[in-house]
């Protein structure tokens, strides 16, 4: 069986860095990746920020994560943390 008969949808999925996690069950995700310049070919550096839903708001600023896109949860929020890649370090 296919993940598409499982019922499982094809979902975008990004990682990136909790960069603030100030708001009540949200936290905003940092995802960068690198594209290669249309003209001159050079590899450049992107970035953008994600709202995403973090229900019991166990993840903290610094933690690397995996968010998936779903159906629109506020005005600026359709996307929830779905796993946590890498803790923060203390420094």
């Amino acid at each position: 069986m296919t993940d598409a008969q499982a019922g499982e949808k094809n979902t975008r999925t990004f990682v990136g860095r909790v960069v603030s996690d100030k708001r009540a069950k949200t936290v905003t995700v940092l995802v960068e990746n690198r594209v290669k310049h249309e003209l001159y070919g050079k590899i450049v550096a992107r970035s953008r920020k994600y709202h995403a839903h973090d229900e019991k708001g166990e993840y903290k600023m610094g933690d690397m994560v995996e968010i998936a896109e779903g159906r629109p949860i506020s005005k600026t929020k359709s996307w929830v943390v779905t796993r946590l890649i890498e803790k923060a370090r203390v420094v």
